[in-house]
């Protein structure tokens, strides 16, 4: 029999603190899975799962729901049947529904609403799902139009919901650098940003509307594709992609990628709402957005921060080529870029905000980069899980990102009303262009009998 060891007091002390800390680990850990109820209405306790339903499962669809696959997927909703099969073998018990306003009447245990349908759709589906005290995280653009971004702000506000737009670039790390960076002064004071995109990747321009009317299919309910767009026949032309490039349902290459290029300086320079903004654009008609379009805001100063003018391309247009910018080297990347103008050097970058860096590369290897302050994001849809558990803000929730919304479309209306040859001048607080009355109705679109947002 082995003899019995003897402790030294030290190694009694040691044993002793292991399992003090053992037994009060224990203890917190007992202390930090709480039910929700002691957290009150606004807060869940982290170890609590969310009844996520998510409206439209396609395309971004996909990836919205996939990336919150750790929660409780309880309801899909797809105005076609076909969409997606994957999906919903991967997630069995989610309940599927065409109709997203039966799914809210029906199914009472959603927590929050993923919305990743066409554009039109995004302010109705959004306002519905807040108005039954859903949380909610749409796709980017937020809206349609510029009114319908206002009132979804003013709703969530009205609320306390936890919202978000789906503007991946902005939770990445090389955007939270980039704020870092330029708050540092690392090109001294901005006064100039170019914003460039490879898009559309869809029909634009001076196209005829299809003429055919195929048959609608039989898995497709073609009136909620519409939901609030004028009465037209189906066309596979329109549905399940290409609606992006038509004013009725989408909102162009400057809504679709503005909300992760514009994002950028946006938010590092604090931009809020410009004084004017005027367009150049190449043909268009009543149904599709341009081929091509450039469109340039001015900004007021904001605090000690100069104003700003910021120019947008798209269509294969692109700002000139600075002069720092290494011979062979690309500007952007194949989707894009962002190049900030500084009176002390030049910044650029790629989609999402990507491969930031000062230019030549040689003043980005001399520079000393600042200690990161900005907290870290886990990703877009992480954090506003993060955010309705915690009863706290995410970083694109409504109040920011309706604001960015309102910029990138007031430049749609800058390329309806280029015609007018006149600088248009735009008051945040009517919501209004002061010296075009004629560009104000574009601020919202008159909804199809039976639609309405509120």
């Amino acid at each position: 029999m082995e003899k019995e060891k003897k402790i030294s007091p030290e190694q009694s002390n040691q044993i002793s603190r292991r399992k003090f800390i053992a037994q009060t680990g224990m203890a917190a850990a007992a202390f930090t899975i709480l039910p929700s109820g002691l957290y009150g209405l606004n807060r869940r306790s982290p170890s609590d799962k969310l009844n996520i339903a998510v409206v439209g499962i396609g395309g971004k669809g996909n990836s919205d729901a996939r990336a919150c696959a750790g929660e409780n997927l309880v309801a899909f909703c797809d105005v076609d049947e076909t969409m997606n099969p994957q999906l919903k073998i991967d997630f069995p018990n989610a309940v599927f529904y065409k109709d997203y306003r039966v799914m809210l009447e029906k199914q009472k245990d959603i927590d929050a609403v993923v919305i990743s349908t066409p554009d039109h759709t995004h302010a109705i589906i959004a306002m519905a799902a807040m108005k039954a005290g859903k949380h909610v995280f749409v796709q980017k653009p937020l809206t349609h139009t510029i009114y319908e971004a206002r009132r979804l702000a003013e709703v969530a506000k009205e609320k306390n919901l936890v919202t978000q737009m789906g503007n991946q670039g902005h939770a990445g790390e090389e955007a939270r650098l980039l704020n870092e960076w330029i708050a540092d002064g690392a090109i001294g004071d901005i006064n100039e940003v170019h914003v460039w995109t490879n898009r559309p990747i869809w029909p634009q321009g001076e196209l005829k509307r299809p003429t055919e009317t195929p048959d609608v299919p039989s898995t497709l309910d073609w009136d909620l594709f519409l939901g609030p767009a004028p009465l037209r026949p189906y066309h596979p032309d329109i549905h399940p992609f290409n609606w992006r490039g038509f004013w009725d349902y989408g909102t162009g290459a400057l809504g679709d990628m503005g909300a992760h290029f514009i994002d950028q300086p946006f938010w590092a320079l604090d931009l809020g709402h410009p004084l004017t903004v005027q367009a150049s654009s190449t043909k268009f008609n009543e149904d599709y957005y341009p081929l091509s379009s450039m469109v340039t805001y001015q900004f007021p100063a904001r605090g000690n921060k100069p104003p700003v003018k910021l120019v947008w391309y798209d269509g294969g247009l692109m700002p000139p080529r600075p002069e720092e910018l290494e011979p062979g080297r690309k500007m952007g990347d194949d989707g894009g870029g962002v190049l900030f103008y500084g009176s002390q050097g030049k910044i650029m970058h790629g989609t999402y905000g990507t491969g930031v860096r000062l230019i030549p590369e040689t003043k980005m290897q001399e520079y000393v980069r600042p200690e990161k302050t900005i907290p870290r994001s886990p990703g877009i849809q992480l954090e506003w899980i993060e955010a309705i558990k915690k009863g706290s803000k995410s970083t694109t929730d409504f109040s920011y990102s309706g604001k960015l919304t309102e910029v990138m479309l007031l430049g749609n209306i800058a390329i309806r009303m280029q015609d007018k040859n006149t600088v248009l001048e735009w008051d945040p607080v009517k919501m209004e262009i002061t010296n075009l009355p004629e560009a104000n109705p574009f601020m919202h679109v008159q909804y199809r009998n039976g639609w309405s947002l509120e």
